[in-house]
């Protein structure tokens, strides 16, 4: 468990499926996190998010215990690390995560979310940096990230697909700071 004051992360469970399921079908989510195109109904959403152990922490975002999110972090394999320039002994996570429900959106949530995964990635997985590649065009996104430390590293052109194209995206790093 992560928490950070009014923020809880816990472990996700089969049980937590039918948020997903919420969240993952609305198109105000779906614009920023899979695309429009990409609704997801419960088979997918246990495809996609409860698949055989693949090394990812999967967790649900509770706010003052109402499930409110998802994320997602996971160490950086050989190949990832050599694609975006890092050092094979390098520990290098990666980390996706969305609020799934608006009404908590531009409340400073993310930002609060975001400084409690590094701070966990730093202190319990002694994580030297976090790698993040969100879609160059959401400003909202970057705006946070940056906010939490992370630096533009380079541009990743055409690297995610979303709603029907392919999308230019910003390699992002948080370097953890020096004890």
């Amino acid at each position: 468990m992560i928490y950070a004051g009014d923020l809880t992360m816990r472990a996700l469970t089969p049980n937590d499926t039918t948020h997903l399921v919420k969240w993952l079908s609305d198109e105000r989510v779906l614009a920023y996190y899979e695309g429009r195109d990409r609704p997801h109904d419960e088979s997918l959403v246990q495809q996609s998010f409860f698949p055989e152990d693949d090394g990812e922490t999967r967790c649900l975002i509770l706010h003052a215990d109402k499930p409110i999110g998802y994320a997602q972090f996971y160490p950086l394999d050989a190949p990832e690390k050599q694609r975006y320039g890092y050092a094979k002994d390098d520990v290098v996570y990666g980390m996706d995560q969305f609020i799934g429900e608006p009404a908590y959106w531009n409340r400073g949530i993310g930002t609060q979310l975001v400084t409690a995964i590094l701070h966990y990635l730093q202190t319990e997985k002694r994580a030297q940096k976090v790698a993040i590649d969100p879609q160059a065009w959401n400003e909202r996104a970057l705006r946070c990230y940056e906010k939490c430390g992370f630096r533009k590293v380079k541009e990743l052109p055409l690297h995610e697909w979303h709603e029907g194209s392919m999308c230019d995206c910003w390699l992002m790093e948080w370097i953890a700071p020096a004890d």
